[in-house]
């Protein structure tokens, strides 16, 4: 199992024949540099592809995710070029769930 510390979510899409060098290569251009432990995530311009660049301490992983049907949830164009994600917001991101009010649902305000 790959250690996963912090997760982090591109604005801007990817082009998903990136390989590793291509994703390195953003992930230091949006990111500042990889972490070790961290998981940098890019969708396509039309949201139905997913990768995750992991730096493991060792090396990198590339994982790449497909939807045949539907389309994963992207952070909306802000003036920031990433987002920080919580272990849950990752874990809702990746099956497409709407991961951006995710702390929302888990408060009961008005009964």
């Amino acid at each position: 199992m790959i250690r996963v510390d912090a997760a982090w979510f591109a604005v801007e899409p990817l082009d998903m024949r990136a390989g590793v060098d291509t994703a390195l290569a953003r992930v230091v251009n949006v990111f500042g540099e990889a972490r070790a432990h961290h998981a940098y995530l890019f969708v396509n311009k039309r949201a139905n592809r997913m990768k995750a660049l992991v730096h493991d301490g060792f090396g990198l992983w590339l994982c790449a995710r497909r939807l045949y049907e539907g389309s994963f949830i992207r952070a909306s164009m802000t003036s920031e070029r990433a987002l920080s994600l919580t272990h849950e917001q990752l874990q809702a991101i990746v099956v497409g769930l709407p991961w951006q009010r995710l702390d929302e649902r888990t408060k009961i305000r008005v009964l």
